[in-house]
């Protein structure tokens, strides 16, 4: 038996991100109406954007922030998805963002391991391995669409700590 993948789900036109502050949140800012990939363009904000917050804070700050903002975006997830009909809509990237500055935050410096995260980052996000897949399969909730990406950065830090380990053997 063949699993059935459902097409990409159309980007809610501009003016929803304003409807709701919940909306503007979740769909990134409007980096997820990018009609390639709104994902990748969710987490390119996030890489974008993370010098500025590494800028403005130090490490116990970001921290809070960090959590703040994904409890955020359990509930700001959960009311966009719920206003457009589909609990992990594709314009919902808000899930990217946040675990992605979240493994900035534990990446080596420098642009190289930060492109191997970021890489990483996308491939455990769309592979799904498990339990990710089952969060995402059973769990259809804001609680859910947050959960199953910070286990792709759970995987992703993983991924980084073995490469640097492997590094230090040359």
């Amino acid at each position: 038996m063949t699993k059935t993948t459902k097409p990409p789900s159309k980007a809610p036109p501009p003016r929803f991100l304003f409807s709701h502050p919940a909306h503007f949140v979740a769909c990134g800012f409007g980096s997820g109406l990018s009609p390639f990939a709104p994902g990748t363009v969710g987490t390119l904000l996030a890489w974008a954007s993370y010098s500025s917050l590494r800028g403005v804070m130090d490490d116990p700050e970001l921290l809070v922030f960090l959590l703040v903002c994904y409890v955020i975006g359990i509930f700001a997830a959960q009311r966009t998805g719920d206003d457009l009909g589909e609990p992990d809509h594709g314009s919902i990237v808000w899930d990217e963002i946040v675990p992605f500055w979240m493994v900035l935050f534990v990446c080596p410096e420098g642009w190289l391991w930060q492109t191997a995260a970021f890489l990483a980052f996308r491939f455990f996000d769309i592979v799904k391995p498990q339990p990710a897949r089952f969060i995402d399969e059973r769990m259809k909730n804001g609680f859910g669409v947050m959960a199953d990406d910070f286990v792709a950065g759970l995987y992703t830090v993983l991924t980084l700590a073995v490469l640097r380990e492997i590094m230090t053997w040359f």
